[in-house]
């Protein structure tokens, strides 16, 4: 649980680090690089030791799917309510076919 817990912080910061600006278009690009790198940091500081402790439970490959879910999931929270863009029904059923491949991947076989 911990590591999840620290994918989802590392996922918010990394993920207003790379599209909170959007909101932000008419600001400099040069101070939206500096600001990104701060935020990307604060992610790095939880995104590494998610990965160093999940790495005693789960496959790289399996920390790699847990990741790739929670950053879809925290980005659709995030374009909905941060930036206000729809959830369109081609979107979900995308983001379904990849809960699939957890599915695949997570499967003893």
């Amino acid at each position: 649980m911990t590591t999840i817990l620290l994918l989802t912080l590392s996922n918010i910061f990394m993920t207003f680090a790379w599209y909170g600006h959007l909101k932000y278009r008419q600001a400099p690009l040069f101070k939206v690089v500096i600001v990104s790198w701060v935020i990307a940091f604060a992610e790095y500081c939880f995104q590494v030791p998610a990965n160093r402790i999940g790495s005693y439970e789960f496959s790289t490959a399996q920390l790699k799917t847990i990741q790739e879910v929670i950053t879809l999931s925290v980005f659709s929270v995030f374009s909905v309510f941060y930036l206000k863009e729809p959830l369109r029904w081609n979107y979900v059923a995308g983001f379904a076919m990849i809960i699939g491949a957890v599915f695949v991947i997570f499967k003893k076989w």
